[in-house]
């Protein structure tokens, strides 16, 4: 994820590329949360209260602000923000207020709205990318329905769009570690080609 917004020619990376970490962090969290969702694992909800903290918040956290410093703009926004939605998610998990359907629906309608708009920019990503953020939107619209209708079989929908989602993304953490390490592709991630430079 590096660099994609960069407007230089050949942009150089000040850090190494902390798009493995946080697309790492972010699959794992939101593939036990989404066993909860899906219905499947009743007590993964618990489960995920650890990683909601340090591994999808705090390690998203710091991925994104390496973004920052790798000048990739998309990237920040998207480690920073899904680092912040699994502390918030935490919070209201551990504060003992109970948020109401209504509470729920429209934390996920928000969520649903802001990954929509970063889908837009995800175009210009890879096609990998792309398609975390597809199936994320969907994810966040499906659970937020769920919970404003009161629909169990919409959040478990919900639950098994997190988990497609949580395996593509880490395909995308597996790509970036694997063509990184062995110096070459191994694993495709199919960049948005730039018609600028393919003139």
């Amino acid at each position: 994820m590096t660099a994609v917004n960069n407007s230089d020619p050949t942009p150089t990376a000040r850090f190494a590329d902390p798009g493995a970490l946080g697309l790492g962090a972010f699959a794992l969290t939101t593939f036990v949360l989404s066993f909860a969702n899906a219905g499947w694992i009743l007590g993964a909800g618990s489960a995920v209260l650890g990683l909601a903290l340090f591994y999808g918040g705090i390690t998203q956290l710091v991925a994104g602000i390496w973004e920052f410093g790798n000048k990739n703009t998309f990237g920040a926004t998207a480690f920073c923000s899904y680092g912040a939605f699994w502390l918030a998610a935490w919070f209201l998990l551990t504060s003992g207020n109970k948020v109401d359907a209504a509470g729920e629906g429209i934390f996920f309608l928000a969520w649903a709205i802001f990954t929509l708009y970063m889908t837009f920019a995800a175009i210009k990503t890879n096609r990998v990318i792309l398609s975390v953020f597809v199936a994320l939107t969907l994810t966040f619209i499906f659970l937020a329905l769920g919970a404003f209708a009161g629909s169990e079989v919409l959040g478990h929908i919900g639950g098994y769009l997190g988990i497609i989602t949580a395996l593509l993304a880490w395909y995308g953490s597996f790509a970036v570690v694997i063509n990184s390490t062995f110096k070459r592709v191994v694993l495709p991630v199919m960049p948005a080609k730039d018609p600028e430079r393919s003139n």
